[in-house]
């Protein structure tokens, strides 16, 4: 891999991260369309620890609240507070998604080329995850004295958003984009929701690019030289703090619709591309 190939990689991971249009789709996809060979799900996973920098960095005084306010409420045995009730809903919202995975990886040893990680199965996802996130806006509109924001995230929120999370094992789902979709359904503005989100992902993601980071590292990294890794994972945490940061802002005065064209679009022209011989 050139390292201009994993700087332009590490663009389209930082951005699609966090934005609900799922980063394994486009890693995946971008390559098929420039001809490039595919860097493979190691190299994805361990580039999305780029992304896992910039999220934490950015939500770094949240992080620090929950963990303290959480430690203090269980010293107290105050067990209402709502960092504690945040904390706990993180824990167990990231059980599915990693439940999921060791599953896959017990009996899935070659993921990384099944049917489920084709540009075919990538389209269908990108376009029912659209229709789901439409319905999600529909459905989740309220008057604003009826919305829940951030303090009020509960902990059955992040179980039922880590479940929605788990669907993102699946390229072309988005795992902002699922939790995006259910926090949405369960009532939360779109801020809170998607603040959540971000939140809820980072022990996911920094598992599973850990994981796929020793792998890489046994296996020895191939085509994939540690200098285009680097570059791919600094480009990575540059352009996923301003997507954080950018997507924040966007929805306080936002509706989700433009993602959910986007992916339609996407979608469809994938299958199109596919149908007709151009991808594969």
């Amino acid at each position: 891999m050139e390292y201009w190939q994993a700087f332009v990689l590490g663009i389209v991971q930082g951005l699609t991260e966090f934005l609900p249009i799922s980063s394994t789709a486009h890693l995946k996809v971008l390559p098929a369309i420039l001809g490039w060979k595919d860097a493979g799900l190691s190299f994805d996973a361990v580039i999305q620890l780029g992304s896992i920098v910039a999220v934490v960095g950015y939500f770094w005084n949240d992080l620090s609240n929950i963990t303290l306010g959480s430690i203090q409420a269980a010293r107290s045995q105050n067990y209402k507070s709502q960092e504690f009730k945040l904390a706990t809903a993180i824990v167990l919202g990231t059980f599915p998604i990693l439940f999921v995975g060791l599953l896959i990886k017990i009996f899935v040893p070659d993921y990384d080329k099944s049917p489920l990680r084709s540009l075919t199965a990538i389209a269908i996802a990108s376009i029912v995850m659209s229709s789901l996130l439409a319905l999600a806006e529909i459905l989740g509109r309220r008057e604003d004295k009826d919305k829940r924001h951030f303090q009020r995230v509960r902990v059955i929120d992040g179980i039922l958003m880590g479940l929605a999370q788990a669907m993102a094992i699946i390229p072309g789902v988005s795992r902002s984009g699922s939790t995006l979709t259910a926090g949405l359904f369960l009532g939360l503005d779109r801020v809170a929701a998607t603040r959540f989100s971000f939140l809820l992902g980072i022990p996911a993601i920094t598992i599973g690019g850990l994981v796929e980071l020793i792998s890489i590292v046994k296996k020895g990294f191939g085509d994939v030289s540690i200098g285009a890794l680097a570059i791919g994972l600094l480009s990575s945490v540059i352009f996923s703090y301003l997507a954080i940061a950018w997507l924040l802002k966007f929805f306080q005065t936002h509706t989700t619709w433009i993602f959910v064209g986007y992916r339609l679009i996407f979608g469809a022209l994938l299958l199109t591309g596919v149908g007709l011989g151009w991808l594969k």
